[in-house]
């Protein structure tokens, strides 16, 4: 009797009457095998992964819950920003669900990277961005990134130079330019996110770059571009009229 009550309660187990009250058509397995995933909401996707709610509510009925957390993002990125303990605070998640929902968000930026084929090559600044902003656009910090391309502008490595908040002006090009000397590169981007989501160059984040285009061009190692990235924004610092010929 004792052991039937635990798992009657057990919020990882699962509890099919929920989900059936919903029309089998519209259920988020059945759903995604008849239309694809393509046609599942935010919640139906998440359903499909956890697999089962808890006690007294559907997987879905979990996934809306989740996604209802953080008022200050939306929906989905709101789980990227959410820690193992956040969202074990959900009522009704366990760690089990917790770490897989914190698997998938990490999943979802390597996707990102990944569509990209090796001996990347960037043509743009709009590629370097597209590249880097799954990567860079949810971080709660700043960093100053380095990347390093050889003589056919193939992406030798990239390398965090600075992390946390970045000021630009206490930065040094010395840093930058014995990371590329050892990696043998023959330019360099420096990319720059901004948390805030804004993407506008500050006073610092220009005198930075002019440093190191003009350190750089002494050293024979070309700054291509420095740029900032926002919230699914970016801004290009040569584009935008920032360097000097």
């Amino acid at each position: 009797m004792m052991d039937t009550d635990i798992k009657r309660n057990d919020p990882e187990k699962p509890l099919s009457r929920t989900m059936k009250s919903i029309p089998q058509k519209e259920r988020p397995y059945e759903k995604c095998l008849e239309r694809g995933a393509e046609s599942l909401t935010d919640a139906e996707l998440l359903a499909v992964i956890l697999r089962t709610g808890s006690r007294g509510e559907s997987a879905l009925e979990l996934s809306r819950k989740i996604l209802a957390q953080n008022e200050g993002a939306n929906g989905l990125l709101g789980i990227y920003h959410m820690s193992v303990s956040d969202l074990m605070q959900v009522r009704g998640l366990g760690k089990v669900k917790a770490v897989q929902l914190k698997c998938v968000a990490e999943l979802s930026k390597r996707f990102a990277k990944a569509t990209f084929s090796d001996g990347i090559s960037f043509k743009c600044p709009a590629d370097v961005a597209q590249y880097y902003m799954e990567e860079m656009r949810h971080r709660e910090q700043e960093i100053l990134l380095l990347v390093m391309l050889n003589s056919r502008g193939k992406l030798i490595r990239d390398k965090v130079i600075s992390q946390g908040t970045v000021r630009c002006a206490l930065i040094s090009p010395r840093e930058i330019f014995i990371e590329a000397m050892q990696h043998r590169a023959v330019s360099i981007l420096l990319l720059h996110n901004h948390p805030s989501g804004i993407p506008d160059p500050s006073r610092e984040d220009i005198a930075l770059t002019l440093r190191v285009k003009e350190a750089g061009a002494m050293l024979g190692i070309e700054l291509l571009d420095h740029i900032i990235i926002g919230d699914r924004q970016a801004v290009s610092m040569r584009e935008q009229g920032f360097w000097r010929n």
